[in-house]
């Protein structure tokens, strides 16, 4: 049986919690059940991860143990007429994309990178700029497999009438170890997309642009400058696109240029952020239309190889809200003012709103509502103080946050946010825990 061996270097992707745990790289399937067995044994219990991409505490297990599942990474089946694959959890949706794209189809719902896997994906019930027309990922699973720490084998699908499969999409991997989902793929014709730019000047025109856009685009997101104030309070760039029915199925993927070192902390102020926000508003001040290949538009941030190390080496908070409909415009207002006037923010500051297409998962951060993404370089007390003022926010408009980017999130928050958390609870594998899941019930 392999072992669980003592590691101090594993990080998530905002590189703020700094944990030691013993971690496993099981290659196949008949490891698992032995290692899953011990592992749920130790102090902190087990749990199992993927790429890592989450931002917090959620992928991590300090104290305890880790299975990293990125060794399990098999195609079992894909059928080509109807779009269904098959694969281990451990696939990435980088690897499903060069199998999928060459026979027309493409993911369904896919977040702003493409190096997660699907397991990771499912457990975070991941979302992507599309949620208005296809709601989360979780809405396209067929069915998972799991592996429990009482030895049982489970095999859960979309029907599940005993509510295991509501907890395990969202579920932050503490239902038990996924081995295999079954996903529904979208056909496509072409792997390019036909994009538009449109500047808008303040956040009343964002509103405006994305109900008029959600009728006839299959995707929207929006950069903001966050450090913009007055009457250009929220102004930003939108951007829509469609897939196009012309042109070839190319796979376009790749990483470019890494950063080979932590960026000094100095780098980040407010003068070097407001420089950059307005160069890029005037640089994309006009209209523009285009054809493009997916890679850019789907995953700008991955041509560049470790780009969490520009946030410096005491890493960075992300921090992502959502707040509905009657409260969106004030509360997304009064969140960009706060962080203005604190002078912290992030170049890549996305601003969405989400349709009313219902989200599969128990603990399913999308809800109908606007969303708000911005990464905040740690900074230590001030920085907490500032997500503090934005937790009082969202609250106070009855939003929520998103565990897989927050490594803060406070567990009143949490539980106030996610009113399914005691069903959640009742489908939890006793073997399995987490960093997060620890200080949410502290």
């Amino acid at each position: 049986m392999i072992d669980f061996i003592p590691r101090s270097d594993i990080l998530s992707w905002g590189r703020t919690p700094r944990t030691q745990m013993r971690v496993a790289n099981p290659m196949f399937r008949d490891e698992l059940s032995g290692l899953v067995e011990s592992g749920s044994r130790e102090p902190n219990r087990l749990l199992a991860t993927g790429l890592r991409r989450s931002y917090g505490d959620s992928c991590l297990n300090d104290g305890g143990a880790m299975a990293d599942m990125t060794g399990l990474d098999r195609f079992v089946s894909f059928d080509r007429t109807s779009g269904i694959l098959q694969a281990e959890a451990g696939v990435s949706f980088a690897e499903v994309l060069k199998l999928a794209i060459p026979a027309g189809y493409f993911l369904p719902v896919t977040p702003g990178t493409k190096f997660v896997t699907l397991g990771g994906a499912v457990a975070n019930d991941v979302h992507g700029k599309n949620h208005h027309r296809a709601g989360t990922i979780g809405r396209w699973v067929r069915s998972i497999d799991l592996t429990r720490s009482d030895g049982t084998e489970r095999t859960v699908n979309r029907d599940d009438p005993t509510g295991l499969f509501a907890a395990t999409v969202g579920g932050l991997g503490l239902t038990g170890v996924m081995t295999h989902v079954t996903l529904e793929l979208m056909p496509i014709t072409s792997s390019n997309m036909l994009a538009e730019s449109v500047p808008f000047g303040n956040l009343g025109e964002f509103f405006a642009l994305a109900a008029e856009s959600e009728a006839t685009y299959d995707y929207t997101v929006a950069w903001i400058d966050c450090l913009a104030n007055g009457r250009t309070l929220g102004r930003g760039v939108f951007s829509r696109a469609c897939h196009s029915k012309d042109g070839e199925l190319c796979v376009k993927s790749g990483v470019g240029p890494s950063i080979p070192i932590d960026v000094p902390g100095f780098f980040l102020n407010r003068l070097s952020l407001s420089a950059f926000n307005e160069m890029y508003y005037r640089f994309s001040g006009r209209r523009r239309q285009m054809t493009t290949t997916y890679d850019p538009f789907f995953y700008p941030l991955d041509a560049i190889g470790g780009w969490n190390k520009l946030y410096g080496g005491r890493g960075f908070y992300q921090y992502q809200s959502v707040v509905p409909p009657g409260a969106a415009e004030a509360a997304t207002a009064e969140m960009l003012r706060a962080i203005s006037h604190a002078g912290q923010g992030s170049f890549l500051a996305v601003l969405k709103t989400f349709g009313e297409v219902p989200s599969p998962g128990l603990l399913s951060f999308p809800m109908r509502g606007t969303t708000l993404a911005l990464d905040f370089a740690n900074r230590g007390q001030s920085t907490i103080s500032l997500l503090d003022k934005l937790d009082a926010i969202v609250r106070e408009a009855g939003g929520r946050l998103y565990p897989a980017k927050d490594g803060r999130l406070p567990a009143a928050m949490f539980k106030a946010g996610y009113p399914a958390l005691d069903q959640f609870r009742a489908h939890m594998d006793p073997g399995m825990s987490s960093t997060f899941w620890r200080r949410m019930n502290q």
